[in-house]
């Protein structure tokens, strides 16, 4: 029964993902392209801003994935320590919230004529908006990884807080008889536990930190912007002229993605 989901699945996604490829390396009848030519990834390799892209993208991801993971595994041992049904429902609350909206809350919150620029101003610690601190639209993208950060948190703590379930208190019991501190505890018993969780969650978390548009589209700065933001940008330009390019740009993302799948295959749960 799953085999033809699957089926139609990677049908979709292999021959979208050929098609790039090919139109990255010019062939694309519609446009009239019929020979195989690079130029649109010498293109890439010669443009400064793509490796400031480049730099910035994996930076965001990077961080965002380290943060996400440490508060979310913070917030699964104190979920399991408190054992209240309400408080774990509370944390999934920004689960459902689509990236999109998450982004919006954040733009309306974080930025210098926002809400909490306001309430900062009304409480006399700002003069106004000039005083706020510039969170979003910053070449660093700090606003891109604050709302990755609070939308990933939660997801991540589930996670974790489902192997910690599944964890035996009983091990703990014994390892405190023998004498073992909390800090050894957790390097003994509780890690052990939580690391294929945290580690799948941590990779799906970077891919989509790698490869999502609208988050650094709505709160990221115009230069430099990530790969995702470029790949949209040439891909929707009205010169049909720059769609390899565009293509060779998703080409990369996905090599990354393929990379980073790489890994995780080669250091993941199973080993």
């Amino acid at each position: 029964m799953v085999a033809p989901a699957l089926l139609v699945t990677a049908g979709l996604f292999g021959g979208g993902l050929i098609l790039t490829v090919l139109q990255s390396v010019g062939v694309d009848p519609v446009l009239g392209g019929q020979e195989v030519n690079f130029a649109a990834y010498r293109t890439l390799m010669a443009d400064p801003a793509v490796r400031a892209s480049l730099l910035l993208t994996l930076g965001v991801a990077t961080l965002s994935t380290g943060l996400s993971a440490a508060l979310g595994t913070a917030l699964a041992l104190l979920l399991r320590r408190a054992g209240r049904a309400r408080l774990r429902f509370l944390a999934g609350l920004t689960l459902p919230v689509p990236h999109v909206l998450a982004a919006t809350l954040v733009l309306l919150t974080l930025s210098q004529s926002g809400l909490l620029s306001r309430v900062t101003a009304a409480l006399g610690l700002t003069r106004g908006p000039q005083d706020f601190p510039a969170l979003l639209f910053d070449p660093l993208g700090v606003g891109v990884v604050l709302e990755l950060v609070w939308k990933e948190t939660p997801f991540v703590a589930l996670l974790v807080l489902a192997a910690l379930t599944r964890l035996d208190g009983r091990l703990h019991d014994v390892a405190r008889s023998l004498g073992a501190g909390r800090a050894a505890r957790f390097r003994q018993v509780t890690w052990p536990a939580i690391r294929p969780a945290l580690l799948t969650a941590c990779v799906l978390v970077f891919a989509f930190a790698l490869g999502t548009v609208e988050v650094p589209l709505l709160l990221g700065a115009t230069s430099p912007t990530t790969l995702s933001v470029l790949a949209y940008q040439a891909f929707t330009d009205t010169d049909l002229g720059r769609r390899p390019l565009a293509m060779a740009l998703s080409t990369v993302l996905a090599a990354l993605g393929a990379l980073l799948l790489w890994s995780y295959v080669r250091t993941g749960p199973s080993r």
